[in-house]
């Protein structure tokens, strides 16, 4: 779609789908962007946190900003003239971290942005640093110039990640996700209405891309910036598609310029 709408396809995918073919797929459909699931480069897996082996081996496939890993997406972003989302675990030290990254379409890193609001909870994320800080990208499409940041999944749940977006600019907020989004047995679709009132509430569009069932449930979703849902994928895997009215998010968020104060 072209003029003042940014297509966003959020590939509800599994970690061993061919990014190639997924952003060959995102192309052909008009997207501007593609969102990949939460720590793709191991599929978000677990160790067994009481046998050190898999722990240090988990740590050890963690993966450089500048590897070839990061490279693939890089060259898919400029075959196909869109721009990626991709996400890993980041190689670190002491610890790795839980990262994503905002390629644009020439194929060059422009964000880069760690999860802050780790789960240290889980054995997928214990053995992970947090990440300190967020910014916004201003990211050129054939729509025109887009401010975009980025929520690494529990992240979009701790109001000073999202507020440091929006102190920054942010028009879209683009969400690798990984956890169950409807279906969740104690918490149901909570995670979905926290989502829309976090976009109402900032005045701003938010795309949430997660991994298909068995994993997680699928339901990767866009939501407007009135707290609308724009586009809800089922649970199997599949490429979901939405358009945001970057002139509706433009108006809204100068008619309602107090909820944006912080």
């Amino acid at each position: 779609m072209a003029g003042r709408f940014l297509r966003v396809a959020m590939a509800q995918v599994m970690n061993d789908t061919d990014v190639d073919a997924i952003s060959a797929s995102a192309a052909e459909r008009g997207a501007h962007v593609v969102v990949f699931p939460e720590m793709f480069s191991n599929g978000y897996s677990r160790f067994d946190p009481e046998d050190e082996a898999p722990r240090r081996a988990w740590i050890e496939a963690a993966v450089p900003i500048d590897g070839a890993y990061v490279e693939g997406f890089r060259r898919a972003a400029r075959r196909y003239g869109l721009a990626i989302v991709a996400t890993f675990l980041e190689r670190g030290s002491p610890k790795p971290f839980n990262s994503a990254i905002l390629i644009d379409s020439n194929g060059e890193v422009i964000l880069h942005q760690r999860k802050r609001h780790i789960c240290f909870f889980d054995v997928r994320e214990e053995a992970c640093a947090a990440g300190e800080s967020s910014s916004v990208a201003r990211l050129r499409t054939d729509a025109g110039e887009v401010a975009v940041g980025i929520l690494i999944c529990m992240d979009r749940e701790f109001p000073d990640v999202a507020s440091d977006l929006v102190r920054d600019g942010a028009e879209v907020i683009l969400v690798p996700n990984s956890c169950p989004l409807v279906d969740d047995p104690a918490v149901g679709d909570v995670r979905v209405a926290g989502v829309r009132a976090l976009a109402f509430q900032s005045v701003l569009g938010v795309a949430v891309a997660n991994y298909p069932a068995p994993k997680d449930d699928g339901r990767s979703f866009a939501v407007t910036p009135l707290g609308k849902i724009l586009a809800m994928g089922g649970s199997q895997p599949e490429l979901v598609v939405a358009d945001f009215d970057l002139d509706q998010i433009r108006a809204l968020q100068e008619q309602d310029w107090f909820r944006r104060v912080r």
